[in-house]
């Protein structure tokens, strides 16, 4: 299994921005379809975000809920993977997690998990 390590959460009000990052230590990420997903207390897990291995040109996915809001994007050169989101709500409050699979195409399914880093929204 890849190691998963992710930072960047936070308190943000409504309407500001945080960035997430997601970086591995023994696995070159670019290798690696790579998706953001949340769970706010009660509710199922939500995929937030998906970016297909570089060899599948790192075509992205967004549900509606995030859709040009979060943008997901790779930084090679820090093997680290990033979830920028921006116009953050209430609702967008929860517990963020980066996981890869290694395969070439954003699918349901995730090999490899981080530990979870917390997002809280609010004024």
């Amino acid at each position: 299994q890849v190691q998963l390590v992710e930072s960047g959460g936070g308190w943000v009000q409504p309407g500001g921005s945080l960035r997430l990052s997601c970086a591995a230590s023994e696995f070159t990420l670019e290798h690696a379809t790579i998706g953001w997903f949340r769970q706010a207390p009660g509710m199922e897990r939500e995929e937030v975000s998906c970016i297909s291995s570089s060899s599948s040109d790192s075509s992205t996915y967004y549900p509606d809920s995030v859709e040009g809001r979060f943008t997901i994007s790779r930084d090679n050169a820090k093997n680290t993977v990033y979830l920028q989101m921006n116009c953050l709500k209430p609702g967008d409050t929860a517990v963020y997690y980066c996981a890869a699979v290694e395969t070439p195409d954003c699918g349901p399914e995730f090999q490899s998990w981080a530990q979870g880093t917390q997002v809280t929204v609010s004024s």
